[in-house]
């Protein structure tokens, strides 16, 4: 089973769009878009995505990578 990184179409606008296109080209994530995830206040503030249901923040698409990297990692799935 591999970990599922859901992003909201809005904030892929706002600048998640690089971070989306790297998790989408690992076989080993499974990484779905919505038209939006209800995080309508966050998603204005900063880049975000869902990682296995946890919110995962940054300020820039490298950094929100590094850290959805970080957070499965640091979770795995058993």
């Amino acid at each position: 089973m591999n970990p599922l990184v859901e992003f909201c179409v809005s904030n892929l606008a706002n600048g998640s769009q690089e971070t989306f296109e790297v998790l989408e080209k690992d076989p080993n994530i499974d990484v779905l878009e919505y038209g939006c995830l209800s995080y309508c206040t966050r998603c204005s503030d900063t880049l975000y995505a869902l990682v296995n249901g946890e919110m995962v923040e940054a300020d820039t698409s490298d950094e929100l990578t590094k850290k959805i990297y970080q957070f499965i990692e640091e979770n795995p799935l058993f």
